[in-house]
């Protein structure tokens, strides 16, 4: 079960949390401003730096708080109880490859039916597809999976004409249908799959508490061939483990939801968890895009607890297998989470609720800031004296550096802190190596991707908009001429920002490296990391490997589509 505290510690917690972020957040902009304080371009660069900072302080003490308690804390037992309320398993369907997505919901159908727990389960297909073809494959699809199944008539299928309200639209359109019958939803994307115990577990929590609203399953990366998606998972999965057993201390019962792979209690959804169309045109009005914590603040308002399962195990999802795809999956989450900017507003929240909200803001927010920043070092360096004192400016570096990376670092230091651990992941030698490579390619993963979400950003404002599309989850190989055509804008800003600190300040092109040289090296990297030979033999090396690579979970061999990732 998850671990309940009284209001008191709860307070103290959080009050410890804010105190925290807010002392470190001072002493950096204090170093700043007494290193570069004396110039205009030097106040610039310093509100820059306090534009972005936010997001690595707060990751850095939550990745801290993480990694203590996964040292000192030990996973409260599961209750084994009889399963009594009845639930629906929804896949949300938009333009997908059917055969692939729904290879994983019959999977988790039978992974479910081999708990002997089959009869409380139904499973629902919600389609938003606008293509014709994929469409009739749909309809294919779900036709021979009721003649197969021993009990067809749990199995349903419904596609919709318009897909008003995306994704969120479609959920509460099942909900308002057919949620009547349920007590209970397990929302899965496409890419979604999830094994019978570790849904079993969910439904047991929430049958435990009924004040509880939603609670949302930590997922990780399927095994991936593909290169980026492989190394991008390597590090999210060790990042993420420290991160939300912090985040599941601080948030509590106002925890994220993140939309699929978790579950919810139906009646409160329905009821409280509506989202309001925002007045005006996109891309800050009308429907919004990122809906998951928007309903998440909505349930804990109408006084239902939303908690974070911050335990890995039997949840999983694809990663996107090239940069081209995490980018536009990236876009419409940045729009999204800046529409939160017109609900912060909103009656009736509680305060870390409209903290979360403004978290989620800030995900995107400093990108531009960091962007510029990057951008005005060449220009520094050219007009700006060197100070005759680069100790605190070298600190505070040093320093963002490390609360930038601590998520993952602490990730991997609980990994290597045990030798089974580690010996999930190929052992010792094999994990060290993933552990360089990974953090190497994660600098010029976010080097690409900031530039242009920076440059998105400013387009929002032009009154550009993105759209709900399907996505691309399987590997490919992208060709030069489709990498260069989409990055060189990045390598025009990495080579002119690279080049002129290196005629003016070779010292200060070594600091800048981490946050230039992906967009420099922005066409070759994303050629490279898409190469299916480079992928098989990452995979052959168990190079950035991980415990599924080497033991598959029943659910994860059962896959035949889109393992490659």
């Amino acid at each position: 079960m998850i671990p309940t505290v009284t209001s008191s510690v709860l307070r103290t917690r959080r009050l410890v949390f804010v105190l925290a972020n807010i002392l470190i957040y001072v002493v950096l902009i204090a170093g700043l401003v007494s290193a570069l304080g004396g110039s205009a371009l030097g106040w610039v660069m310093i509100a820059c730096f306090a534009t972005f900072a936010p997001w690595s302080v707060l990751g850095f003490t939550t990745g801290l708080i993480g990694l203590a308690l996964l040292f000192t804390k030990r996973p409260p037992p599961l209750a084994i109880a009889p399963i009594t309320q009845r639930t629906a398993v929804v896949m949300t369907l938009r333009n997908e490859d059917p055969a692939r997505a729904l290879q994983r919901l019959r999977i988790v159908q039978r992974s479910l039916d081999a708990t002997g727990e089959a009869a409380h389960f139904a499973y629902f297909v919600l389609s938003d597809t606008s293509e014709p073809d994929t469409a009739l494959r749909e309809e294919a699809g779900i036709a021979e999976w009721r003649e197969i199944d021993p009990i067809p008539g749990r199995i349903f299928y419904r596609r919709r004409a318009v897909n008003t309200g995306f994704k969120a639209g479609n959920v509460m359109e099942f909900c308002d249908s057919q949620g009547a019958g349920f007590d209970l939803m397990i929302p899965l994307d496409a890419d979604s799959l999830m094994s019978g115990p570790a849904i079993l577990d969910l439904v047991r929590i929430m049958q435990s508490d009924p004040t509880l609203g939603i609670v949302q399953g930590l997922v990780v990366g399927l095994p991936a061939t593909s290169v980026f998606a492989r190394m991008f998972q390597f590090g999210m999965r060790h990042g993420m483990r420290s991160y939300t057993v912090g985040q599941a201390w601080w948030t509590h019962d106002c925890g994220p939801f993140w939309g699929h792979n978790a579950i919810l209690r139906i009646a409160p959804f329905r009821a409280h968890c509506k989202l309001p169309v925002l007045p005006g045109a996109p891309p800050f009005g009308g429907h919004i895009l990122s809906h998951d914590q928007v309903e998440a603040v909505l349930m804990r308002r109408a006084g239902f607890s939303v908690r974070l399962q911050a335990v890995a195990g039997g949840s999983w999802e694809d990663n996107p297998p090239t940069i081209i795809d995490y980018i536009s999956r990236d876009t419409r989450w940045c729009q999204g989470n800046l529409q939160y900017l017109r609900l912060l507003g909103m009656p009736g929240l509680l305060a870390v609720s409209r903290f979360q909200l403004i978290w989620a803001v800030l995900m995107f927010a400093g990108i531009p800031a960091l962007t510029l920043l990057v951008a005005l070092l060449p220009v520094a360096a050219l007009l700006m004296a060197v100070p005759d004192d680069l100790g605190v400016l070298k600190a505070v570096y040093w320093v963002f550096m490390l609360m930038f990376l601590t998520p993952k670092l602490a990730g991997y230091l609980h990994t290597v802190a045990g030798a089974v651990h580690c010996a999930r992941y190929g052992g010792r030698v094999r994990f060290a190596c993933g552990v360089v490579v990974e953090i190497l390619f994660s600098f010029l993963q976010s080097s690409i991707t900031s530039f242009h979400t920076a440059c998105f950003m400013v387009s929002l404002v032009l009154g550009h908009t993105t759209r709900w599309a399907g996505q691309t989850r399987d590997a490919y190989r992208v060709s030069w001429r489709e990498a260069a055509w989409m990055f060189w804008p990045q390598t025009l800003f990495g080579a002119v920002v690279c080049g002129t600190l290196f005629v003016a300040v070779p010292q200060l092109l070594l600091y800048a490296l981490p946050f230039s040289l992906g967009a420099l090296l922005a066409i070759p990297f994303a050629v490279v990391t898409s190469d299916r030979r480079l992928g098989a033999w990452c995979v052959r090396a168990g190079l950035c490997a991980v415990p599924e690579d080497r033991d598959a979970p029943p659910e994860v061999a059962a896959l035949t589509f889109g393992r490659a990732g």
